[in-house]
């Protein structure tokens, strides 16, 4: 029971280290995104774009995966792949920044449902006071008394004629 117990937290942890690195990474993304493409054009060097991507605890953690199910090792896998392609079209990319910019929206798309499927599988990482995020949805309120209604009114505008060509 003990030696049960323990394997379950070692995959616990991880399971929240490799949730950390890929919300570390796509956090990154999106608060350089901009800001990355800016310098690879200003500066031509790949640093900006491949810093952003740089996986912190990922390979440290291939022989912890053993203690992972399969399916959740496949979902970590199609993460890192995606990711990979991501790394591999930074490196060796001799597309001009705008072109680099358009190719990446694409990528990090595909990154970006992996992400997904990711955190659905995995659940989403430990934040530093120890609570878990979760995704809500409210269904139904409780008080409904104490938030007014509001009635949205859709006023037309006249028409206006187009001149005629000619």
């Amino acid at each position: 029971m003990a030696r049960r117990k323990k394997a379950d937290e070692i995959a616990d942890r991880v399971r929240n280290l490799l949730a950390m690195d890929a919300a570390g990474i796509m956090r990154r993304l999106e608060a350089r995104r901009d800001e990355m493409f800016a310098l690879f054009s200003r500066l031509r060097s790949r640093e900006p774009l491949l810093d952003t991507i740089a996986s912190r605890y990922a390979d440290g953690a291939f022989e912890q995966l053993i203690h992972l199910p399969e399916q959740e090792q496949a979902v970590i896998d199609r993460y890192y792949s995606n990711l990979d392609e991501l790394r591999w079209y930074f490196t060796y990319t001799e597309d001009m920044p705008g072109t680099a910019q358009v190719n990446f929206i694409k990528l990090h798309k595909r990154l970006e449902e992996a992400y997904r499927v990711l955190v659905v599988t995995l659940g989403p990482p430990a934040s530093a006071d120890g609570a878990r995020v979760v995704d809500v949805e409210v269904l139904s309120r409780e008080d409904k008394e104490s938030v007014p209604e509001k009635t949205l009114v859709r006023r037309t505008l006249p028409r206006q004629r187009r001149a005629s060509p000619g």
